[in-house]
């Protein structure tokens, strides 16, 4: 599986960015699509995820701001992120669940910064 993430960039505190990641290659049935976040010094950090029957999870710090989103039919995954803030600047990952493994694509950079 090849994952494919854009849509990151710089942007001032309280405005919005929309991440996309498209999964291609061989893939086995997707159990779930999601994102993580990696801060400078910090630890990756689940952020969303979604299943295959459209249940989301999402980290506290991001509840009701950020909307996790699919298209079955592209595989690809969705991250609406709105009102950002400085601590929403990280490295945004994609993932994908599988039934045998986890792949993660090559993250995107977020910069939340006047």
């Amino acid at each position: 599986v090849q994952l494919q993430a854009s849509g990151g960039g710089l942007v001032q505190p309280g405005g919005s960015l929309r991440l996309s990641c498209a999964a291609s290659g061989t893939i086995e049935s997707i159990n779930a699509m999601g994102w993580h976040r990696q801060a400078p010094g910090k630890q990756r950090e689940s952020v969303a995820r979604i299943t295959s029957d459209a249940t989301t999870y999402y980290v506290d710090s991001v509840k009701g701001r950020f909307t996790i989103s699919r298209d079955y039919a592209k595989n690809t995954v969705y991250l609406q992120m709105n009102s950002l803030k400085p601590e929403d600047t990280a490295v945004y990952y994609c993932y994908v669940e599988q039934p045998t493994s986890l792949v993660s694509g090559q993250g995107t950079l977020v910069t939340v910064s006047s």
